[in-house]
This record gives structure tokens, sequence and C-alpha cells, in this order.
């Protein structure tokens, strides 16, 4: 049998190859088509006899299907792309054929109607979003319409596929041959021994540095020699662009502007103005004027004293600096004015001493018992799995953990979905989930040595992941992260981070790799001492990335020429400080927004980040450990997953509206 149609269990990730992805997939989907019909056949349709079924149909088409999705990202080869890429459009034609199927829309209308008053709250918010998403997938459309939405919606899968494989083309085939080992001074030796080791699988003398995000901070943090930090920022800055110097053939410059028409004209054919506007017909934020209202006020709060910082800095390395010497100096005013430095640090951060330290705080916060589990099948041999179980020891569902960065691994940190938690009649299935990040591989005979920001990264990615075990809904439509407005998905990922800078927590964290000794007090003094250095500029670049992506999808004019760099000059002209020289390309290689799911809602990053400020703030009132206040947070928030309003979930565990100043002070600045 085809293992992508073995949905019970565990993915047999060993057994998975191209070859069984389209046959698979296209048998789901003849599957799904049938018992749509036969279901929409019955004499009187009801939630039991038509909504859980359908529930069930979409979920095990999800399950089909996620491990494919998940093995392009993180082992992409020619024929795993060539069948992936075959599937989008099948994937969306099936999506809006079942969006605009109008009997469909009518059945739920009829059973919300006829069944609400004797229907669970959850039941009524399946039915509601439901509907929602006919409407939004032109259910009540003539069929031309139809067809041109249908035909949107496969042309942007396409082509947003395109964009992400461009991306990871073009870092692939840069790489920066070093023969002079003076152009080596100041790199941290486990950077050069990589270099080192690349150099000889390619049969060269000296050094290869490749662009992967580890050796592209570390050169741009500790390299002297600016000719190497320049390189790098230029190659990083001008990936899949017509700026780049090795890969021009994966330009993505035709791909954003097509994407970004198709956008409108989606929007447009919906009766919205903007891709904005569609954007936020899912989210909390009430309307665009909204979402600008509040980056600005934002922006009004940081930039004068990330101008401050950035004055500062340049006065510190007593000349003008370019974009590639900022993370160079900063790097050295922190370690001179906190004592600390990331990299000296590693040995501190050995990944299984914080694997050990995350899990005893998910365990004092939510009773959760986390261990790994042997002898389970994955796509790689540094790949683990973890179950994850109760106090009681019931099981809650498992997680598989990819840590390290490597060729033919998409950039980044991510949580993704595996299978969702579904308990109906139909179906029943416990949440599975993949963490992924991108860290420095071990040594030989080594454990991975963690930056304190990397442990950061791994906290934020499993705040994703408990939002997907933890829930308690039964619906796979509305569980975990699903039907969570997106800006609202990042609460629980921003909120866990705290964990990471807590004075309790960062010896449960960490252990010299060679004694086992825990952080000195005075390193730990002075790493949390660094936490609010250059917050400003850390912030008002965020800002940039959120306010570029919001007007360019609320301004987007498909007449005009070099709307993207029009765009950005002027957002970077309100809030940017760091000068970017006019080769920098940034958003060719933007993933977040024109290849995942945060076009018009990358400012969700900022908005979460102010309820998870507020949020912690009640942890500060009590103890960061404190029982009742974490219960609460799980009832409220981490277990309802799409069922409540997030507002109203956030106002019943805060007991108010989130208040923006919990982030200015976190951040050091004044409210």
């Amino acid at each position: 049998m085809n293992p992508l149609q073995m949905i019970d269990g565990l993915p047999d990730y060993g057994r998975i190859k191209a070859a069984d992805v389209l046959p698979a997939l296209t048998a789901e989907l003849a599957r799904c088509r049938s018992q749509i019909t036969k279901l929409l056949d019955q004499p009187e349709a009801s939630f039991t006899n038509l909504v859980q079924p359908f529930e069930t149909l979409q979920h095990r088409l999800a399950r089909v299907f996620a491990p494919v999705a998940h093995l392009n990202s993180v082992t992409n080869s020619t024929e795993l792309r060539e069948a992936y890429n075959a599937c989008l459009p099948l994937l969306a034609e099936y999506q809006a054929e079942v969006g605009q199927n109008l009997q469909l829309y009518k059945a739920y209308e009829k059973i919300q109607a006829t069944e609400a008053e004797q229907l669970s709250d959850d039941q009524r918010k399946v039915l509601s979003f439901a509907l929602r998403d006919f409407r939004l997938a032109g259910v009540h459309l003539n069929d031309h319409d139809k067809a041109r939405y249908t035909q949107l919606m496969q042309e942007l899968s396409t082509l947003q596929a395109r964009f992400e494989e461009n991306v990871l083309d073009a870092t692939r085939a840069w790489s920066y041959h070093v023969t002079d080992s003076h152009e080596l001074l100041g790199l941290p030796d486990h950077l050069i021994e990589r270099a080192r080791s690349a150099a000889v699988e390619r049969q060269l003398d000296g050094w290869v540095f490749l662009l992967d995000y580890p050796n592209y901070q570390g050169v741009l943090t500790h390299a002297d020699s600016q000719a190497l930090r320049r390189a790098y920022y230029t190659a990083w800055s001008t990936r899949a662009s017509d700026q780049s110097p090795e890969s021009s053939q994966y330009d993505n410059s035709n791909i954003m502007s097509d994407i970004l028409n198709k956008r409108l004209q989606l929007a447009l054919l919906l009766g919205f103005k903007n891709y904005a506007e569609l954007s936020l017909a899912t989210k909390m934020a009430p309307s665009t004027q909204h979402v600008l209202k509040f980056l600005e006020e934002l922006a009004r709060n940081y930039l004068p004293g990330a101008k401050k910082e950035f004055d500062e800095l340049q006065q510190y390395a007593g000349s003008p600096l370019n974009a590639w010497d900022v993370a160079y100096y900063s790097e050295k005013l922190s370690s001179e004015r906190f004592q600390v430095s990331e990299e000296r640090l590693r040995p501190w951060f050995p990944l299984p001493k914080v694997l050990g330290g995350l899990f005893e705080v998910a365990r004092r916060l939510y009773g959760l018992r986390i261990s790994e589990e042997p002898g389970i099948s994955t796509w790689n041999s540094d790949v683990r799995y973890y179950s994850v179980k109760t106090a009681l020891n019931t099981d809650v569902g498992g997680f598989y953990a990819d840590f390290y960065s490597r060729e033919n691994k998409r950039g980044g940190a991510w949580m993704g979905e595996i299978t969702n938690r579904i308990q109906l009649s139909t179906h029943q299935a416990l949440p599975i989930a993949n963490l992924v990040c991108n860290f420095t591989p071990p040594a030989p005979n080594m454990p991975a040595l963690l930056r304190h920001s990397d442990v950061v990264t791994l906290f934020h990615e499993f705040g994703h992941t408990l939002h997907h075990l933890m829930t308690q809904v039964d619906y796979p439509s509305l569980a975990g992260i699903n039907g969570v407005p997106w800006d609202a998905v990042e609460l629980p990922s921003q909120l866990m981070e705290e964990w990471a800078w807590q004075p309790s927590v960062l010896p449960l964290l960490s252990g010299h790799v060679e004694t086992g000794d825990p952080l000195p007090t005075e390193e730990l003094d002075n790493l949390l001492r660094s936490r609010t250095f250059q917050s400003g500029l850390a912030a008002v670049r965020q800002l940039e990335f959120a306010l570029f992506d919001f007007k360019l999808h609320a301004e987007f004019d498909p007449g005009a020429i070099g709307e993207v760099a029009r765009v950005l000059s002027e957002v970077r002209a309100l809030v940017s400080v760091i000068p970017a020289p006019k080769f920098n390309r940034f958003a060719h290689s933007f993933s977040h927004i024109f290849a995942g799911g945060y076009a018009a809602g990358y400012y969700s990053y900022k908005w979460a980040e102010v309820l998870a400020a507020d949020a912690f703030s009640a942890f500060e009132q009590s103890d960061i450990f404190d029982q009742p206040t974490a219960q609460k947070f799980l009832n409220e928030i981490l277990s309802r997953g799409g069922s409540c309003d997030q507002m109203q979930a956030f106002i019943a565990f805060r007991g108010r509206e989130p208040d923006i100043g919990s982030l200015l002070r976190k951040d050091g600045f004044a409210a």
C-alpha cells in the first residue's frame, strides 16, 4: 500500500518516495469527491451526518499531504519538488471546488438555522467559520468568476512555490572560497571547521563558506575581514534577485509582481478593495487603518531610541557604518559593555542540556512528560521523535525535532502540523507536530552548541508546538492553530520565549559541555543585562518588514512600474535607521509574505508580541511557574484553538484588553 495513504499512526518516512506523492493525492482527492457526493445525497443533512464526516474528510486529506509538504521543505530534491509542484494545482482546484459548492454551503446554512440551539459552542463555531470560508471562496460568484477564482488560486500556489524554490536554489548556488587564512580572523572555530569540511568535500584547498544562516550570522557578527562581511551581506541580501552575484537565473522580481497582481485580482473578485482587506477578514485586527495606526504608534515609541542606539554604535566604531558592519560592531560593543558574548557562551548551552531544561519548564507549567522515542522512522538520521504525556501518563501527542542546518533544507525555523487532533465518531487521532530549526550542526563527538538566541528560537517554536499539542478541541478545523487568527497565532510562541530569559530557568538550560557546570552567576547576570541592548533597532527592523508587507498589499498598483521598490523605499524613509545599500533586495527572499502565510499579516509578530508581553506580566505578578496562572492560560487560550474569539479569550485570561505598555517596558522603553 502507498505509505502516504496509511494515515493511522506516524508517517513511515523511510518508505515514502517521490513516486508515491501524486498517486496518493489523486486517490485521496477522488475519495473526497465521492464522499461529498454521498453526503449531499442524504435525504436530510445534519451536523452529525454531514458536518462531522466532512471534518474527517478534510482531516484525512491534510494528513495524506502533510508529510509531502514537510519533506519538500527539509529534504528538497528534484524528484520530490516535481511531485510536490504537480500536486499544488490539484489541491487548489479541489479546495476551490469545495469552497464554491453551493449545495454544500446551503446545507451548512440550513444546519445553522435549524440546529444552532442544540449544538455546543465548538459546533456552532465550526459552522460559522465554514460559512465564512465558503463566502471567502466565492460561493456566491457566477460561474465565470468561480472559474477565475480557481484559476487564480492555482496560479498563486504555483508562483508561491516557485518563489521559495528560487530562494533555496539561489542560497545553495553561492559559496565563498577562502585560501588566505587572514580572512578567517575573528571567526569562531566551529565555522572555520565547517568551511574546511566543505572544502574537503569539494576537493579544494583552504575553506569554503556556504550561504546558510549559521554561516551568514557568524560571518557578519565575527569576521574581522570587512571584505568577507560585505561578500556575505551582498550574497544574502540579493538572493533570488536581479542583483545576485551568482544566481540571477533565480530572480524573483517578476514572480513577486505576478503574486501581488493575482492577490489583488482575487481580492477585487471577492468584493474587497485590496488584498490587505481580504487578509483581515480572518484576523483579529478590525481594519487596515487599525493595523497601520498600531504599527505607526509603535514606530513613534521606538524610533527615537533606535536612532540613539545607531548613533551610539557609529560613535563607538569611529566612522559611519555600512549595513555589513553593524552586527560586527554591535557584538564588540555588547561584549565590552556587558562582558558577554553569544559565541563565548556556546559551551554552556549544549543542545541536550537545553532540551532537558525546556522539557522541565513544560513539566512545571503544564505537567507534561516529554521523552525521546527510539526506532521511529524519520527523514534524516539527526531527526528525533518525542512523545508527550500528561502527569497521569495520558497520551497528548508527539513531535519530530529536526534541529540542524543542511543542504536541501529550507532556512529559518518553524512548527508544522503532521496530524491534527480529531476526536469524532468518524475518526480519532492525537496531534503530531514537526519542530524545525537551522542550528549549527554538531562537531564530531560533540553535541550541538547553541547561542542563547538559538535557545530563544527553540523556545519560540516549542510554544507553537504546545499550541498544536495541547488543544482540547475535537474538530480539526478549530484544533491547535487552526481557526486561530494569524495575528494571534504567535501569542503562545512569543510568550514561551520569556522563560528562556528568566534567572531561575537559565540554570536549568545551561551546563558546560565539558564540566557540566552551570552558567556562572556573573555571566548569567551579564546576559540578562544585555537583553534590551539595541532593542529599538530590532523593533524598527520588524516594523519595517510589517509596514512594507501591509502597505504593499494595501496599495499595490499593477499598472505602476517598480511598486515593490517604491513601497519599500517609502517605508524605509519612515522607520529605517540603518541605511540599506542600493543593491539590497531583501524582498526577493521574503518568503514569509511571498511564499508563506504572512501576506498582509507580518504585523502579526508585533501584534502578538504585545499580547505575549502583557500575558507574561500576569506570571510576573505571581510567579513564573504559578500553577493557577499557567492553568488559566492553558484553559483560556492554549487549549482552545480557534474555538473562541481571541480577544475575549485574552480578556478572560488577563481580565482586560492588552496593554501596549507591557511590551515597551520589556524592551526598556517608557510607555
